[in-house]
């Protein structure tokens, strides 16, 4: 209650944002348009010491992972907040960009850090439809518009304009990290081949500034009274009992998948 009375001096104040999950779309997923609100009030609720994101992700779209991670940064910006990003087990591919929207990222000596690049996965089931006796009726105005079928044999031409998608993102992620971490980067090391780092391995090829946990460091930055405010996400009564109708399989097979690359 010490902060509450006037004239006393009152200790520093540090929102915490909690980025934890998959980056996407989806309901369940982290996403800019959910997350505006909470990053907003953070960033302007009295005169905060700094900003901590305790991130937790696997990564997800390469275009909410861009918005989330921009707005943390003008926000930081404007208001000459600095930024810390915490990173619990993982912050790769996506979760790595919204890790460099910080001034300074730190970690756990078993986090894993890193997947500077781009994936495009499908399946494919040209054989199908023939072997079950199915004739498949598609019309499209457009030749592009059938493209990536998965009932259709992929060819050439669909792999080339999948690459030609990926390269420009990938191109996009790379621009991103040589912006945030600059001269941090170790010269020598090959960084954006989607390979990962662990903890000191992290920090040693420049992905990272240094291991640390977020409450001690916190403390050691601005002293032992420091005061870290959490914000996260709220989810309805029916997505914390995982009622949620518009939680499709689909998606949570995706998200699944996206923690097992990392053995989560």
């Amino acid at each position: 209650m010490r902060h509450l009375i006037p004239f006393l001096p009152k200790p520093p104040v540090v929102p915490v944002i909690r980025l934890q999950g998959a980056i996407g779309a989806g309901p369940r997923a982290l996403s800019d348009a959910a997350l505006a609100p909470l990053i907003e009030r953070a960033f302007s609720r009295g005169k905060p010491a700094a900003v901590a994101l305790a991130i937790n992700s696997p990564g997800g779209s390469p275009a909410q992972s861009s918005l989330i991670a921009a707005r943390i940064r003008r926000l930081a910006d404007e208001k000459g907040i600095p930024v810390h990003a915490f990173v619990e087990d993982v912050a790769a591919s996506g979760g790595y960009w919204l890790a460099t929207a910080a001034d300074r990222i730190w970690l756990d000596a078993s986090s894993i850090v890193g997947s500077i690049g781009v994936i495009h996965a499908s399946f494919g089931f040209p054989e199908f439809l023939a072997r079950h006796g199915i004739e498949r009726r598609v019309e499209t105005a457009g030749k592009s518009k059938s493209f990536a079928d998965p009932f259709r044999p992929q060819t050439e031409e669909d792999r080339a304009r999948i690459h030609a998608l990926l390269s420009p993102l990938h191109e996009t992620f790379i621009a991103q990290v040589k912006a945030r971490r600059g001269a941090r980067l170790k010269p020598d090391a090959d960084l954006f081949n989607a390979d990962i780092w662990l903890g000191q391995a992290g920090v040693d090829v420049g992905l990272a500034d240094g291991l640390g946990h977020l409450v001690p460091k916190m403390q050691e930055l601005f002293g032992p009274k420091v005061r870290l405010v959490p914000f996260g996400q709220r989810r309805s009564l029916a997505q914390r009992l995982g009622l949620a109708m518009t939680d499709s399989l689909g998606g949570l097979v995706e998200e699944r998948a996206l923690w097992a690359r990392y053995g989560l």
